[in-house]
């Protein structure tokens, strides 16, 4: 039978679940989730487990979250007046927001609390610091 080798592209299900009990699914949408093997637009860690698996074949991948988001930076999470935000937006918890950097790079930052003149925003990913278990099925070769 097949399995899965770098360069290929594959079809998975996956449930990732976080530490914290978050969880989240490609079965929810009942779409798998489509990429090729080895390039890098996943977490290495899943990549490198999809090699060698075949059709149909599950396995449970943990990823502890410095090899998936990283540590959280408290100097990213940061307490901002609401004047300095755009006047037409509703600000609420989970709003994503975009700061522009002298150098023109950008940050994204989401408002993890409102207050009476101002919100506390974060900047990290919102799984940094947080291990993950992704249990994979594969659906497809091609």
């Amino acid at each position: 039978m097949k399995k899965a080798g770098k360069n290929d592209s594959v079809k998975v299900h996956y449930t990732c679940t976080t530490d914290e009990g978050l969880v989240f699914s490609s079965k929810d949408q009942d779409k798998p989730l489509k990429f090729i093997v080895g390039k890098g637009n996943l977490l290495q860690p899943i990549e490198e487990g999809v090699v060698g698996m075949e059709l149909n074949e599950t396995k449970v991948i943990n990823i502890p979250h410095q090899e998936a988001y990283g540590e959280v930076y408290k100097e990213l999470i940061q307490e901002v007046d609401k004047e300095l935000l755009p006047e037409n937006v509703e600000v609420k918890v989970g709003l994503q927001l975009t700061s522009t950097q002298e150098d023109g790079s950008e940050i994204h930052f989401r408002v993890t609390k409102v207050m009476d003149n101002s919100v506390m925003v974060d900047g990290n990913h919102p799984l940094a610091g947080k291990d993950l278990e992704f249990a994979i099925e594969l659906v497809e070769i091609v």
